[in-house]
């Protein structure tokens, strides 16, 4: 089991959503699918934005998602 949980994660993540607006990630699909695509990027070849290179990829992955390194954008975000 990985260290944060997805509740933690979901937290890290709509921490800038003000209050009245729509959470950027609402179930534990989104986080999963964002961890696994970047754990991709990094088996891939990119760089880990975090330190720790000793961990697998999908570790990094949350780990970069818990520190706020990595930011997932809501879809009305991807049209502009």
């Amino acid at each position: 089991m990985l260290h944060p949980s997805y509740t933690d994660l979901m937290a890290v993540v709509n921490s800038d959503v003000e209050e009245g607006e729509q959470p950027v990630v609402q179930s534990r699909y989104s986080i999963v699918m964002a961890t696994s695509k970047r754990a991709r990027q990094i088996i891939a070849g990119d760089e880990p934005m975090v330190r720790g290179n000793d961990k697998k990829p999908l570790s990094t992955a949350v780990e970069e998602l818990y520190q706020g390194e990595l930011k997932i954008i809501g879809d009305e975000d991807d049209e502009e």
